[in-house]
C-alpha cells in the first residue's frame, strides 16, 4: 500500500470519528521547494465540495491544513468557498497553520489542536516576481513580510533617532535599491487589508466577542506579537481567545498518521540537494511534489515540479543548472 492509499484511509477513520467531511490542503515547507497558500487553488477545491454534498449544504466539513502562510486575499477566498458547502467549519492544524494560513484559522467555527500545533501572526509576506531572487535557487524569490518592512522603517526612526524627512527619504532609497518599489507599495496595501480581513474571519470564529475583543486579537496578531516567527501554540490561542479544541487521543493518532504520510509524501525534512541527485552523474531527471489537495471524494491533486539537473565547468567551478519541464498541478488519483 503506497502513501495516498494509506492516506485515504486514515482520512476516512477521521471523517468516522469526528463525524464530518474532510479536505486536506497541504502547502509544504521543503527547504529549497516552499509553496504557500495561493488562488489558484480555488477550482480544485471548488470540485472537491461539490462532490461532497448531497444537497446544498453538509453539516460539518473538516479542513485539516498545513501552511506555512501565502496570499491572504486567497486565504479569505478559500474560507469564503469553504463555508457556502456547511453548517460548520472546523480547521485541524496538525503542526503549522502560520501567517494566511493563521487567517484561515479565524474564518473557521473551531480550530483542533494538538500539543504539537502552532499559528503564527497573520503577518503575510508578499511573493511577486519582482521580489528578491535567491542565488542558490534559479528561478525563486525571497519572500517580503509586511511586518519586516514595517520594522525597518520603525528602527530607524525610534532605535536610530533619523526624523529628517531628507534622512528618511535616503533610507527609502536604500530600502528600495534591494526591494522594488512595487513590492514596497504592495506591503502597504497588504498591511491595512489584512487587518480588514481578520476582523471579519473573526467575526465568524467569535460571534459572541465584543469589538474590544476583535480588536485585541487583531492587534496581537498584526502587530503585538512582534517577529513573524513568533509561534502560538494550543494553550496561547485559548488565551488569546480563540475557539480551541485540544484533539484528544484518538482523534490525535489519526491526525498526526495523516501528517506522517504527507511529511514523507512531500520530503519536508529533507532539503533538496542537487549535488546527493546528480551523485557520479551530470545529469539528473528530479521531481519534487510540493503541495496537495486531498479528499476521499476527490481524489488526490498535488502541485509538482520537475525537470533536470545539468552539471557542468565554468572557469573551474562546478555548476549545477536546472531547466524545469513542467510545474502545476497533477491527479493522482
Amino acid at each position: 500500500m503506497n502513501l495516498t492509499q494509506d492516506r485515504v484511509q486514515l482520512i476516512q477513520k477521521l471523517e468516522e470519528i469526528r463525524n464530518t467531511k474532510a479536505l486536506l490542503y497541504i502547502t509544504g515547507d521543503r527547504p529549497g521547494w516552499e509553496t504557500q497558500v495561493h488562488q489558484e487553488v480555488l477550482g480544485h477545491f471548488a470540485k472537491h465540495l461539490e462532490l461532497m454534498i448531497d444537497k446544498s449544504k453538509v453539516p460539518r466539513i473538516s479542513l485539516y491544513l498545513y501552511t506555512r502562510g501565502g496570499n491572504t486575499l486567497a486565504a479569505w477566498s478559500i474560507i469564503s468557498l469553504v463555508r457556502q458547502y456547511c453548517e460548520e467549519l472546523e480547521i485541524i492544524v496538525p503542526s503549522k497553520a502560520h501567517s494566511a494560513g493563521t487567517l484561515m484559522c479565524l474564518g473557521s467555527s473551531k480550530i483542533v489542536m494538538t500539543k504539537q500545533s502552532t499559528l503564527g501572526p497573520i503577518d503575510p509576506n508578499i511573493n511577486t516576481p519582482l521580489n528578491p531572487p535567491i542565488p542558490t535557487v534559479p528561478g525563486q524569490t525571497f519572500p517580503v513580510s509586511v511586518e519586516a518592512i514595517n520594522g525597518y522603517i520603525e528602527l530607524v526612526k525610534k532605535e536610530f533617532g533619523i526624523t529628517d524627512n531628507n534622512a528618511l527619504v535616503d533610507v527609502v532609497k536604500v530600502l528600495s535599491d534591494k526591494i522594488h518599489p512595487l513590492v514596497l507599495g504592495e506591503v502597504y496595501r497588504a498591511r491595512a487589508q489584512i487587518k480588514m480581513l481578520a476582523k471579519k474571519l473573526l467575526a465568524l470564529h467569535l460571534p459572541q466577542a465584543d469589538e474590544d475583543k476583535i480588536d485585541r486579537i487583531v492587534s496581537f496578531l498584526c502587530t503585538d506579537s512582534g517577529s513573524h516567527d513568533y509561534t502560538i501554540n494550543l494553550v496561547d490561542a485559548r488565551e488569546l481567545g480563540l475557539n480551541i479544541e485540544e484533539a484528544d487521543k484518538p482523534n490525535r493518532e489519526i491526525i498526526n498518521g495523516i501528517f506522517s504520510t504527507v511529511s514523507e509524501d512531500l520530503e519536508l525534512d529533507v532539503p533538496f540537494d542537487p549535488i546527493r541527485l546528480l551523485g557520479p552523474n551530470d545529469t539528473a531527471k528530479y521531481c519534487n511534489k510540493r503541495a496537495i489537495i486531498q479528499s476521499i471524494y476527490g481524489g488526490q491533486v498535488s502541485f509538482i515540479t520537475e525537470g533536470m539537473l545539468t552539471l557542468s565547468n565554468d572557469n573551474g567551478n562546478n555548476i549545477v543548472r536546472e531547466n524545469r519541464a513542467f510545474e502545476g498541478w497533477r491527479n493522482e488519483q
